[in-house]
């Protein structure tokens, strides 16, 4: 098991098959927040379900309406279960804050270096603590 101490930008805990992106995600109009699908038909991995997953990404991608995408998919019950980033994205942490507020549900947002999950694969189990620990198993 390895182990990585995260930046908190959102609090909380979760548990999760990670859904590993190439680029960057903008909410707005790149995840459908009924379901938790990525639809950015750009995308590298346009159609994969969030929902439910630690999402791992280098960072979010413009638009301040991602912080509500992310409330309303919380809402709808699609969430990601977290976001692992590289870069600091403030956006996601209000929405995961309105979220925890409105709703009571924590998504947790961190920050972690890149280079240690350098070779993480898509459904690799991800535990993030509440004490901002990763968590995962190399595959």
């Amino acid at each position: 098991m390895n182990e990585l101490n995260v930046r908190i930008l959102a609090p909380g805990a979760a548990i999760g098959p990670a859904a590993v992106l190439d680029e960057p995600l903008s909410l707005w109009g790149g995840l459908d927040p009924a379901t938790g699908l990525l639809t950015d038909p750009h995308h590298p991995q346009h159609g994969m379900s969030l929902a439910r997953r630690v999402v791992v990404m280098p960072g979010g991608r413009g638009s301040s309406s991602s912080s509500s995408v992310l409330a309303e998919t919380v809402r709808a019950g699609a969430a990601p279960a977290a976001f692992v980033l590289f870069e600091p994205d403030l956006i996601l942490a209000i929405g995961a804050m309105v979220a925890d507020e409105l709703y009571d549900v924590r998504v947790p947002v961190v920050v972690v270096a890149r280079e240690p999950l350098d070779g993480l694969r898509d459904g690799a189990a991800l535990e993030i603590t509440a004490g901002g620990v990763l968590r995962w198993e190399a595959l």
